[in-house]
């Protein structure tokens, strides 16, 4: 008989009984030396043996006492379906030393089935297929499901969700710290001395706030005003644009280590992505001009028919058209929005990486947007817990009160404010910076998993062994 608990069918076990002739007993057979029984037990079967013989229940189980005759186990009990009730008599299914009594094979204590210390109660071996208290894991209720991934990094390498994304991003940035942090506070620091250095020295906010508000200024006048305050909104959003690069150039290099449990030093990761600068700062320009072409194009119909004279006609078309451009723009932003690190990654030029960024996110545009979404306004959300309390403070010291906080643009700002909101944005660029290009390289990583299996690639580059091969190997991380 098969001995595994659940694979053979009731009844399969064989005979006990002697010469045929006999049915099988439920109990041992009786053993050479009896206590309490005198003379040699005879030598065969006899009528004295079947009227003395002792109830099943007073004798040991199999594997008892040394001398006592080897015996079978029997077949378990029919389950469920298998016909009707087991006998519960002594020796019975059931019954003291029968299947399910005690020192029986059945579901009581010390046979095969549910029961303590069987293979599938507590200290067993699992019950059924699942895990037993006490006991080896089985498989699991059902088939259960397949083992945890590796972890060789911040990441398991398998399809992430959400909060592994996110929870990837910041452990990247609390693991490697030093890194991830100075390159951060560097260029954060870099980027606001040269904010606060042209809005001080080059930008005349006084003359154009005063130009703005003066209702008796003439269109030329305003027309200066207005052209100063987009030529310095540019330049400022041109510095911060830059040192924007050069922090997701450094901070994809770092990231995609982390994925791998390796660390890198600035030096480093300078000298990865210094080659593709010039290539992502042409991406970076790149996408800001196709966002614009999409809404000037919508936009241009209801331009042409106002030229024509058509009145109000026209502004309703030319709203409802930049609303349609607007919308393709945002399309084209999400589907182009894992250019950067596929352009960092693979080396890729700007149009391939263009390329490559379409079809990792072709019918997962939803999923992706909502990511970027959520990483962008818990970033929005980190850097205005840390600016708005500088910001309030630059305003009670520069001694223009709450008017410079509302308005930037009001009057002159003054260096007091302008180093201490500036202070500010440093520490919430340190923070946001990691943040938002972490969940962008990982986004990107889960894609390629997704479609293209980069897991194994990652596993055998984090020398993860039998990784993808059936053979379960360390989890380094995990």
């Amino acid at each position: 008989m098969n001995d595994t608990p659940g694979w053979a069918a009731p009844g399969s076990a064989p005979s006990d009984g002697q010469n045929g002739q006999e049915p099988p007993a439920s109990g041992p057979s009786q053993p050479a030396d009896q206590p309490g029984q005198t003379g040699t037990p005879p030598s065969g079967p006899g009528p004295k043996w079947s009227k003395e013989q002792p109830p099943p229940a007073q004798w040991p189980a199999p594997g008892g006492p040394q001398g006592a005759p080897p015996q079978a186990p029997p077949p378990p009990p029919p389950g469920p379906g298998w016909g009707g009730q087991p006998p519960t008599g002594p020796g019975g299914y059931g019954g003291p030393g029968g299947y399910g009594g005690p020192g029986g094979y059945g579901p009581g204590p010390g046979g095969y089935g549910p029961g303590p210390g069987q293979y599938g109660g507590p200290g067993g071996y699992g019950g059924g297929y699942g895990p037993g208290p006490g006991g080896h894991p089985g498989w699991g209720g059902g088939w259960g499901g397949p083992p945890p991934a590796a972890k060789p990094g911040v990441i398991p390498l398998r399809p992430l969700g959400v909060g592994e994304i996110l929870d990837g991003a910041v452990s990247t940035m609390r693991t490697y710290w030093r890194t991830v942090l100075g390159i951060s506070l560097t260029v954060a620091v870099v980027t606001q001395i040269a904010v606060i250095l042209l809005q001080g020295l080059v930008l005349d906010n006084s003359t154009t706030a005063d130009t703005l508000n003066d209702p008796d200024a003439t269109v030329d006048e305003l027309t200066r005003a207005l052209g100063d305050t987009v030529i310095g909104s540019g330049a400022v959003l041109l510095i911060t644009l830059l040192g924007t690069i050069v922090a997701t150039a450094l901070l994809t290099t770092v990231t995609s280590r982390a994925v791998l449990g390796k660390s890198v030093t600035t030096a480093e990761a300078w000298s990865d992505a210094r080659p593709q600068l010039l290539k992502l700062l042409g991406l970076t320009l790149l996408l800001p001009l196709i966002a614009s072409a999409a809404v000037v194009v919508g936009i241009l119909p209801g331009i042409l028919l106002g030229l024509a004279g058509g009145g109000d006609g026209a502004v309703a078309l030319a709203a409802l058209g930049g609303l349609a451009g607007g919308l393709v723009a945002l399309w084209l932003m999400i589907r182009f929005s894992l250019a950067s690190p596929a352009l960092m990654l693979e080396k890729q030029g700007i149009l391939k990486s263009l390329t490559r960024s379409t079809k990792l996110v072709r019918g997962s545009w939803w999923r992706v947007f909502g990511i970027q979404l959520l990483a962008t306004i818990i970033a929005n959300i980190v850097a205005s817990i840390i600016v708005i309390p500088f910001a309030v403070l630059a305003s009670a010291v520069s001694g223009n009160g709450m008017s410079s906080f509302l308005d930037a643009g009001a009057g002159d700002l003054g260096w007091t404010f302008l180093v201490v909101s500036g202070i500010g944005s440093v520490i919430g660029a340190m923070l946001t910076f990691p943040i938002t290009a972490g969940v962008t390289v990982l986004l990107y990583i889960d894609q390629r998993i997704r479609r293209e299996a980069l897991d194994l690639d990652l596993a055998r580059a984090a020398g993860v062994q039998g990784y993808g091969t059936g053979v379960p190997g360390p989890t380094p991380g995990s």
